[in-house]
C-alpha cells in the first residue's frame, strides 16, 4: 500500500482549510435560519421554523421575491441569446476589431461592481431607468452576459467547425447550419452560461442598491434595508434559501459541462 508524501498531506489539508473557509459563512447561517430566537444569535437556543413562516407571509418579501425571480428570468431570456451570438461572432472572426469586443464584454467582470453601479446609476437618472423593472434587466444582463461569453466560448473551442462547413456545402446558409449542427453541440455551454447569469442577476446587490426602488426592489436590496433597520433570523432564512438555490444551479450547470465533455 502506497503511503502519501507529506507534500500531499500538505496539499490536502490546504485544500481542506481553504473547503471549511468558504462554507463557514454557510455552516453559521444556516442553523440560525431555524432559530427560536428573537435576534440573530448563534448557536440557536432552540429550534423552530418561524423565520422561514415570516418570510413566506411577508407581502413586502414576497413582492421582492417576485422581482428578483422575475429580472433573473429576463436576464437569461435576453443575455443568453445575445452572448451565444456574441461568443460565436468572436471565435468565427479573425478582426482584430473582435478582440475588442471580446475585451469590452468582459468589462463587467473587471471593472470594480461600485463604479459600475455609479455609471449606470447617472446613466438612468438622465434616461428615466431608476426605480424601474426595465433598468434593473437591463443592468443584469450587462452583468450576466460575459459569463454567457465565457462558457460558450469554452464550448466552441472543443467544437469541429469544419462540421458546420460540411453543412453549408450541403446547401444550408449560415444560420440553419448554426441551429442545426453548432448549437445542438454546445447546448450544455449555453445552458450553463444561463444558469450562470441566472445566478449573477440574483444575486446582485451593488447595482440593485443604486438603481432599484419603489416597488421593483429586488430581495438583495430589501435584505440590505432590513439589515440597517432591524436585524431578525429571517435575513438568515432567506440567506439559506438562496445559497441553497445557487448550489442547486451550480452543481446542474457542472452535470452538464462533464456529460458535455
Amino acid at each position: 500500500m502506497m503511503r502519501a508524501s507529506p507534500a500531499r498531506i500538505a496539499l490536502y489539508v490546504i485544500s481542506v482549510l481553504v473547503l471549511v473557509y468558504l462554507i463557514l459563512p454557510v455552516l453559521i447561517i444556516a442553523p440560525i435560519s431555524f432559530s427560536s430566537a428573537r435576534f440573530l444569535t448563534f448557536p440557536p437556543p432552540s429550534f423552530s421554523l418561524r423565520w422561514y413562516q415570516q418570510y413566506f407571509s411577508n407581502a413586502a418579501w414576497m413582492q421582492a421575491t417576485r422581482v428578483t425571480l422575475t429580472v433573473a428570468l429576463l436576464t437569461v431570456v435576453i443575455a443568453t441569446p445575445f452572448g451565444v451570438a456574441a461568443a460565436y461572432a468572436i471565435s468565427q472572426s479573425k478582426l482584430r476589431i473582435m478582440r475588442l469586443i471580446h475585451m469590452a464584454l468582459l468589462l463587467p467582470l473587471v471593472v470594480p461592481i461600485i463604479i459600475t453601479a455609479v455609471g449606470i446609476f447617472f446613466v438612468y437618472a438622465k434616461v428615466g431607468l431608476v426605480a424601474t423593472m426595465p433598468g434593473l434587466v437591463l443592468a443584469n444582463v450587462m452583468l450576466g452576459l460575459p459569463y454567457v461569453v465565457i462558457s460558450v466560448l469554452a464550448g466552441l473551442q472543443s467544437f469541429d467547425p469544419a462540421q458546420e462547413m460540411v453543412a453549408r456545402s450541403l446547401g444550408m446558409n449560415r444560420l440553419r447550419s448554426f441551429f442545426a449542427v453548432t448549437l445542438p453541440q454546445i447546448k450544455s455551454s449555453v445552458v450553463a452560461g444561463g444558469i450562470f447569469a441566472f445566478i449573477s442577476a440574483m444575486d446582485e446587490t451593488i447595482v440593485a442598491l443604486f438603481i432599484s426602488g419603489g416597488q421593483y426592489q429586488p430581495l438583495t436590496k430589501r435584505m440590505f434595508t432590513a439589515l440597517r433597520d432591524e436585524i431578525d433570523p429571517t435575513i438568515a432564512a432567506i440567506s439559506t434559501l438562496m445559497t441553497a438555490a445557487s448550489f442547486m444551479l451550480v452543481l446542474l450547470a457542472s452535470a452538464r459541462q462533464k456529460r458535455s465533455g
